[in-house]
This record gives C-alpha cells, structure tokens and sequence, in this order.
C-alpha cells in the first residue's frame, strides 16, 4: 500500500528529493536534476527551496 505523505526519505543529503519523489510517484532522480539546473545560474535559485524544503517536510519515522 502506498504512503502518500510527504516525508524525507532515501536521501543522498538530506532526503529532500527522495519525499518528492515517492509523493509525486517518479524517480528522485528528476527532482535532483531539477536542483542541480536550479544550481547553475549562480546557487540560490536552487539552494533557497531545497533549504526550505529541508525545513519543512517531517523526516520519515523508522517505523513507517
């Protein structure tokens, strides 16, 4: 059965990409592409809302 809350998970480094991707049901790999496109025009278009979001999704519990 599928959990459909967004929680960090499977992350590289702080599980950001890996919520998003089991929330929206596609592979986390886009979502870090879409970072790193976000990266290159000097940082913070892609830095300020990977940071938010690190803020803000709950980490997933050990139990679920």
């Amino acid at each position: 059965m599928a959990n459909n809350k967004l929680r960090r998970q499977n992350g590289i480094l702080a599980g950001v990409c890996g919520g998003l991707g089991a929330f929206y049901g596609i592979p986390a790999f886009w979502f870090r592409l879409l970072f790193l496109i976000l990266l290159v025009p000097g940082g913070l278009p892609g830095l300020a809302p990977y940071v938010v979001l690190w803020l803000v999704i709950p980490r997933k519990r050990r139990n679920e």
